[in-house]
This record gives C-alpha cells, sequence and structure tokens, in this order.
C-alpha cells in the first residue's frame, strides 16, 4: 500500500433535517403566529445553499431578506419568485442525486398559487415541497456529496 494515496472521504460535513412535515409546520405556524413559518423557509434556504450551490453554482437568497425587507418594497412579488426559486432548486438537486423531482418551479405555480383556489393547492405544495427538501437532506446525510 503506497503512503502517498489519497482517501476518499465521502462523509458529510453537516447533518441535515430530513424530518420537515405538513401538519407540524401548519400547527406550530399557527401557534407562534407565523415565526416558526419564517425560521423553517429560512433553514430552508441555508440547507438548499449547502447542498446544491457547490454543483449549480446558484445562491438562494436568505428568507429573513426576502420576508422583512423586499416582500413589502415589491408587494408580495418577491415571495412568488423566492418559492419558485427555491422549488426549481430543490428540483434539479434531486434530479442531480438521480431521485424522483417531487417539486419543480411548475409546482409552485400550479399547485400553490393556482391551488389556492381549491384551498388545499398551497397545503399539497408544502408536502411536496418538505417531501423534496427531506430527500435530498436524506440522501446527503446518507452519502454526504
Amino acid at each position: 500500500m503506497e503512503e502517498n494515496t489519497p482517501i476518499q472521504n465521502n462523509a458529510p460535513k453537516w447533518k441535515f433535517r430530513a424530518n420537515r412535515g405538513v401538519i407540524k409546520f401548519i400547527v406550530l405556524s399557527v401557534l407562534t403566529l407565523g415565526i416558526y413559518s419564517i425560521c423553517v423557509f429560512s433553514h430552508m434556504s441555508i440547507d438548499i445553499n449547502r447542498l446544491a450551490c457547490k454543483h449549480d453554482g446558484r445562491h438562494t437568497m436568505h428568507y429573513c431578506l426576502i420576508f422583512f425587507l423586499f416582500s413589502w418594497l415589491t408587494f408580495g412579488i418577491a415571495n412568488f419568485v423566492w418559492f419558485s426559486r427555491i422549488s426549481g432548486r430543490i428540483g434539479d438537486e434531486q434530479y442531480r442525486r438521480t431521485q424522483r423531482r417531487d417539486v419543480r418551479k411548475s409546482t409552485f405555480w400550479l399547485w400553490c398559487v393556482l391551488g389556492s383556489f381549491i384551498v388545499i393547492g398551497p397545503i399539497i405544495y408544502l408536502y411536496k415541497l418538505f417531501k423534496g427538501m427531506n430527500a435530498i437532506a436524506a440522501d446527503y446525510n446518507a452519502k454526504g456529496e
């Protein structure tokens, strides 16, 4: 065995949450008057940047900036753009990891925006968003990069 042989270490640098759920999200968001939802989406923006930035070269803006600064400046349009982009990045990362794509940009526009007319659409969107994020986080926790 050679002494200068590099060792492949694919051990994960971080341990990501892979247990996001819709029921817990809705209940805790109501109980905390929306503070929990801000925390969840802020963590998602950090997590997707750590998971995907090395491979796709893109950066998702932190959700707190969107919520507290740009949302009211753009009359809420920034929220639509942010959710559309993070949905696309999660779907692209699932594709890169050879997983079934649970969420895409179109998922946001169809389920969350148009689906709001049938009331349950945004809940289905959140389910798909959390499922996609949980899948790539679990894959990273198991395999690393």
